[in-house]
C-alpha cells in the first residue's frame, strides 16, 4: 500500500554535467551507467517528499536504450513520470536530455516502496 499523496502524474528532475568521472573512457561520451544513475536519481525525487516516515524506495527494473551520444562539458536532465502505482511498486517514465534538447535516452523504470531497515518490524 502507497501513501494517498503517491499519485500518477508525480514529476522529478536531476542534472549533471559530463565529465572524466562519468563518460566511457574509451570514448569520452556519457556512460550507460550514468544515465541510468541519473533517471534512478529523478524518479527518487519524484517521490521522496511523498513517502510516509520510515519508507525509502528501492530500483527493481530499468528498461531504458541509450541513442544518443553526450560529450564532456554537456549538461544533462534526466526527467522521471510516475505513470502507475500497483500496491507497492511505482512505475515511471524516464527520459534523458541533452543540453540542446536532444533525446540521449528513454524508457522505464520500476521502484517498490519498503520499509527503511532500521523501521522494519519482526
Amino acid at each position: 500500500m502507497t501513501s494517498a499523496k503517491i499519485e500518477p502524474g508525480l514529476k522529478g528532475e536531476r542534472k549533471t554535467l559530463v565529465c572524466e568521472h562519468n563518460v566511457a573512457g574509451h570514448v569520452d561520451k556519457f556512460s550507460t551507467p550514468s544515465m541510468i544513475s541519473l533517471m534512478e536519481r529523478a524518479a527518487i525525487v519524484a517521490v521522496e517528499d511523498c513517502l510516509e516516515e520510515g519508507e525509502t524506495s528501492v530500483g527493481f527494473e530499468v528498461n531504458v536504450r541509450h541513442v544518443a551520444p553526450a560529450d564532456i562539458g554537456d549538461t544533462i536532465t534526466a526527467l522521471a513520470e510516475l505513470t502507475e502505482i500497483d500496491r507497492n511498486r511505482l512505475t515511471f517514465t524516464v527520459t534523458a536530455v541533452r543540453g540542446d534538447e536532444t533525446v540521449i535516452g528513454s524508457g522505464t523504470h520500476r521502484r517498490a516502496i519498503i520499509r527503511r531497515p532500521e523501521q522494519a518490524t519482526g
